[in-house]
């Protein structure tokens, strides 16, 4: 089997799909590995080191047998794998439903790392955890230069500098690991998330864990949030409302798989917000958490700085791209057999979660409902 792994072609993506780190274990499992020239430049991984792992450079690493990518490809991409081939990649195939159909058009096969279940077993493989540990941690500091205030408290000659005040909205990876970087940066951290399980953790952490009392929380499953009432969201609004116009850093992370962020502050809560503050919405390419966020800008609304970076990842292309290179080498060394082949165990809850295409045919029962396939 021969892997290929191109060139991201995505703007601003800086990441790669494979380090030479893992390419080396690739090789001495009895795989070969060729990877488009210049690909890890932009994560600082040159083809020289790629070339020392034991990977040959191609002029197309769409021809491989098993193609790895960061981000999902475009049609175009998909238009260029082979019939037998598979293709791994984030592909939010319940919201990419015409790439899901091209792939299938091809005859190859599909598997997303965003549905990978997020279950103990996979821990290792979870890309979307890694990716997110990362982002959490640079919108902190983003955040941290942008506001005009120090995070910590400062006692100095001309008198006593009090912290800044920080609210991180989700307590998942992204937001556990906020708080962990805002708290070590100083600042006073506050948390809010509707799994109320989360309060351990944020404490764990330093945090204060605002919680919505008084009324019915529904569970969510697979690591995710489910969606709250509208009771639920109208106190969990005044409980925000309350905090968020004493904070001069809000960081929202809340994410619902195949649907568009929850809006979580509102244009009225920025506006009592005081001017200079920072706002990160972490959802800004799922549509953003925040009213006014603009996906790829940093805007001033009423006075507070929004910004929506929609990859936070790519910023640390270097250790991003090894994490992820790792949870791949998890997930294939698990998929693949003795012989390098894929053994494709549909009654196995990995492959059953996340292989979305196989030989032409979609068949993840909730993709095969959203891409209109039989």
């Amino acid at each position: 089997m021969i892997i290929g792994i191109p060139k991201e072609t995505a703007s601003g993506e800086k990441r790669v799909a494979l380090v030479p780190e893992t390419v080396a274990k690739f090789v001495r499992r009895g795989l070969e590995v060729a990877f488009e020239p210049a690909c890890g430049d932009a994560s600082w991984y040159p083809d020289k080191e790629y070339e020392t792992a034991g990977a040959k450079p191609a002029s197309s690493a769409f021809d491989a047998d098993l193609v790895l990518k960061v981000q999902k490809p475009t049609r175009e991409e998909a238009g260029k794998l082979r019939e037998g081939a598979t293709l791994v990649s984030f592909l939010y195939p319940l919201v990419n439903a015409e790439l899901v159909r091209a792939v299938s058009e091809r005859k190859a096969s599909a598997i997303a790392v965003d549905m990978i279940p997020r279950t103990t077993l996979a821990q290792s493989m979870d890309a979307l955890s890694s990716q997110a540990n990362l982002a959490g941690y640079k919108a902190v500091l983003i955040a941290a230069e942008r506001l005009s205030k120090f995070f910590p408290m400062l006692m100095t000659a001309a008198g006593t500098i009090t912290p800044a005040r920080v609210l991180i909205m989700g307590a998942g990876v992204a937001g556990l690991q906020a708080i962990g970087t805002a708290k070590r940066l100083g600042a006073v951290v506050e948390a809010t998330d509707v799994r109320p399980e989360t309060k351990e953790q944020v404490e764990s952490l330093g945090g204060k864990f605002l919680e919505v009392k008084g009324v019915e929380v529904k569970a969510g499953a697979g690591g995710y949030a489910a969606e709250q009432s509208e009771e639920y969201k109208r106190k969990q609004a005044e409980l925000i409302a309350e905090h968020i116009a004493k904070a001069d850093v809000v960081i929202t992370t809340a994410l619902i798989p195949g649907r568009r962020a929850p809006i979580l502050v509102t244009d009225s809560h920025v506006r009592s917000m005081r001017p200079g503050s920072v706002v990160v919405d972490l959802a800004a390419e799922q549509g953003g958490n925040v009213e006014g966020t603009e996906s790829g800008k940093e805007v001033v609304k009423q006075g507070v700085l929004i910004v929506g970076h929609p990859n936070l990842p790519s910023t640390m292309a270097t250790h991003a791209s090894q994490l992820y290179s790792r949870n791949l080498e998890k997930l294939l060394f698990h998929l693949l057999g003795k012989d390098n082949a894929f053994k494709w165990d549909f009654n196995e809850e990995i492959t059953k979660g996340c292989v979305i295409v196989h030989g032409g045919q979609v068949v993840h029962p909730k993709v095969k409902e959203v891409a209109g396939v039989a």
